[in-house]
């Protein structure tokens, strides 16, 4: 679009809505102007488009809107708006509009007629004040008269929100669930105590409380402000992975946050909420630790239960051990190497036990080897994964049903917890969880709640991949904990294809500081026919991009013809934003791969059928959790759209789009505990603030059969140099201590 004249003013109605984006109020609407403007076009009754965010407007309201004309190059001439006011329709007319267009629960557009027949002009303020009279109306009785008035009373509510809030970045949505919330207290809690929004209402957070509050005239050192900040601090820390933190270094934080200079009101916060046990304190001789209650209480329960599973006897039946292993290497048919019989062995001796290990080392012949031993043995045994691909990964490994974590504890969403937990522990003898280094603290405290006490618990993963996506560092930790209290057996050996898998040792030589590309070429036509793993030089972000696509597009089609483009081919960037980032690679490749008019519009883009999609976030009530791919069925009809998932499908509402996201690209980071047939990464210098060994290593080895790095040569030297991840701050090896 291209403005073509000066800011103008529009007085009109608002006629009728085309499109609107839930998440941020984008509406394309049809616009009834004024009399004056008629008069000035002619005498023509014509009506106009406008576009812009218009949040909480409704069809027949009266709207004054100041923006500017302009031309698009398909739609020829709108209005976009920059900013605007409403109020209630005054004209018959647009009473039954508004009435009409089912906005109030219970007045359909009969109702309208009926209701406005009877009181035209005065409708409004008979609903507001004389709502008794609505009995006049006929085939309205005492019911429907009442139900009509509350969801009258509700409506305004919400209006009287939409237009005390759009000044301050707050959308409809979060704008809905603030008067579900708080009812007609809405308005009064937001100017009163604006910080409590920011802890009780998910997807509000403290920066748009923050910014009320300001506004309002809260002063910049108030005691609300410090303690919502300090809070918001260790729940911003959380999100970088930290489930407890310095108490120095949190007041330090906290301060450049709140741009509060005073230093001394802020620690004399921090106390109170130490007092008031809204933070939990830890002293220790290197200095005083806090901690949310909430991952405080999840990294005590990790402790106290695994100290439960040490201290009960095993409720295995006898078996010996090196007997047991011996049979499991004749049925395997080759001899394990030491240490993954010792991993076997000390899975059946131990309450509680580790296996960790890189790629083809060998911990898959060990749980299959395990699960035979237990299934010969009638042992009821369990296999869960943090994620779907690999908790099936996990079942076609050792021939034992798995399922995911989520899956397996059984979330019960009217009741906001897991079923199986420490009062209803999991009817299992052996529990075994591979992708351990995917656990977070509050899952893990989840988990091993459940356990029974008598049984065996396995955690198996690699602790040079990624950290978990939430909070915590468990694997880890057990590990660092375990000297002298369960056993912890490391494979390091390359078993898989007798070592002579491309992608397996780069893998390794990457976790050992070796820089050394994989082979090289300039050009996708360059790569031959039969490349597993290879190093695609790109000049810039613009040919990493081109590259990418004519690999996913040509190459790979051409050459693996037993793949979909779509299904089998992943493509994991480190980063979201930037040409060579998530978002631009999806709308590329959705245009490359998935091309059409049409479509589901979100804040995200567009979906179209036949689209990989990505879940964002836990769905109890769908069964979909962060971190499922699916693709698009249809668009359009009683739902925004529907989505397959691993052969169910989901109807998804427009208010629930942004649960999804397009997946022909996602993260790394998303890509944790899952494999692909093909992985395609883009690896460039503008990267740098994510290129970290285990950034590399774990995209690396999420590829099945071939993997290809498109990028820059010094992108992938300066990945493969930095080991130095970001410390996570914790406090489990400490209980650990104190509890094993």
């Amino acid at each position: 679009m291209s403005p073509s004249s000066h800011h103008e003013t529009l007085v009109g109605v608002l006629e009728r809505v085309v499109f609107l984006n839930e998440e941020n109020a984008y509406t394309i609407a049809e616009f009834q102007p004024e009399q004056d403007r008629r008069e000035r076009t002619g005498g023509r009754a014509e009506k106009v488009t406008i576009v812009g965010a218009l949040p909480g407007v409704e069809c027949g309201e009266t709207l004054h809107l100041s923006g500017e004309w302009v031309d698009h190059r398909q739609h020829g001439r709108q209005f976009r708006v920059l900013s605007f006011r409403s109020q209630l329709p005054s004209s018959v007319h647009g009473i039954r509009k508004y009435l009409g267009s089912g906005l109030v629960p219970g007045i359909g557009k009969v109702y309208a007629e009926k209701i406005v027949d009877v009181f035209g002009a005065d409708t409004f303020r008979v609903l507001s004040e004389e709502s008794a009279r609505l009995r006049e109306v006929p085939g309205i009785g005492p019911k429907r008269a009442t139900a009509i008035k509350r969801a009258w009373d509700s409506k305004r509510v919400e209006r009287e929100l939409f237009i005390f809030l759009q000044t301050y970045g707050v959308t409809p949505s979060q704008c809905l669930k603030l008067v579900q919330h708080y009812g007609a207290e809405a308005k009064a809690i937001l100017q009163s105590e604006p910080y409590r929004v920011a802890r009780e209402i998910d997807g509000i957070g403290f920066r748009t409380a923050d910014k009320i509050a300001i506004n309002l005239g809260f002063a910049n050192d108030a005691p609300p402000r410090l303690d919502g900040g300090i809070l918001f601090a260790l729940d911003e820390l959380q999100e970088e992975g930290h489930t407890a933190y310095p108490e120095a270094e949190l007041a330090d934080y906290a301060a450049t946050l709140l741009e509060t200079p005073s230093r001394e009101r802020l620690e004399a916060r921090l106390c109170a909420l130490v007092e008031s046990k809204q933070i939990v304190r830890h002293e220790d001789p290197a200095g005083a630790t806090l901690q949310l209650p909430v991952l405080d209480r999840a990294e005590r329960k990790i402790a106290e239960a695994i100290a439960r599973l040490l201290r009960v006897p095993s409720g295995l039946p006898a078996i010996k051990t090196e007997a047991a292993a011996a049979w499991a290497e004749q049925k395997a048919g080759f001899s394990f190497a030491e240490f993954q019989r010792s991993a076997v062995i000390n899975a059946l001796r131990s309450k509680f036990s580790v296996l960790t290990g890189g790629p083809g080392t060998g911990k898959t012949t060990c749980l299959r080897a395990l699960v035979d031993i237990l299934k010969a043995k009638k042992v009821r045994v369990h296999l869960a994964a943090p994620t779907g691909r690999a908790a099936q990964r996990l079942a076609e490994a050792t021939g034992g049903f798995a399922s995911t974590i989520h899956r397996l504890l059984r979330f019960d969403a009217g009741r906001g917890r897991f079923t199986a937990n420490e009062d209803a522990p999991l009817a299992t003898d052996f529990l075994i969880v591979d992708e351990a280094s995917m656990l977070d603290a509050r899952l893990a405290s989840s988990l091993l709640q459940a356990v029974p006490a008598r049984a065996h618990v396995l955690l198996v993963g690699d602790t040079d991949q990624l950290p978990s996506v939430g909070a915590g560092n468990v694997l880890k930790d057990i590990i660092a904990s375990a000297e002298g209290r369960h056993p912890v057996t490391r494979l390091s050996v390359v078993y898989r294809q007798q070592g002579h898998s491309a992608i397996v040792t780069t893998a390794h030589a990457i976790n050992e500081g070796d820089a050394a590309l994989p082979p090289v070429v300039a050009e996708v036509a360059d790569l031959p026919g039969w490349s597993e793993l290879a190093f695609i030089q790109a000049r810039d972000a613009e040919d990493c991009v081109d590259k990418v696509i004519r690999l996913c597009t040509d190459y790979l089609p051409r050459h693996c013809r037993w793949l979909s483009p779509v299904g089998d081919v992943q493509v994991l960037a480190p980063m979201h934003k930037g040409v060579a980032g998530v978002a631009n690679l999806n709308a590329r490749l959705q245009q490359a791969l998935n091309p059409g008019e049409g479509g589901q519009r979100s804040a995200a883009g567009v979906f179209r059928a036949g689209d990989k999609v990505i879940q964002l976030r836990n769905n109890y009530d769908k069964n979909l959790f962060n971190g499922d791919i699916g693709t698009v069925a249809a668009t359009g009809g009683e739902s925004a759209i529907e989505a397959d998932f691993d052969g169910e499908r989901h109807a998804f509402s427009r208010g629930e789009l942004g649960d999804l996201a397009l997946a022909y690209c996602i993260s790394i980071h998303k890509s944790q505990g899952s494999e692909y047939p093909v992985v395609v990464i883009p690896l460039m210098k503008a990267h740098f603030m994510m290129l970290q060994r285990n950034l590399l290593y774990t995209a690396l080895t999420r590829g099945k059969k071939r993997v290809y790095i498109v990028g820059e040569p010094a992108a992938y030297a300066m990945a493969v140099r930095n080991n130095e991840s970001k410390v996570r701050h914790t406090w489990l090896k400490q209980r650990l201590a104190d509890r094993l």
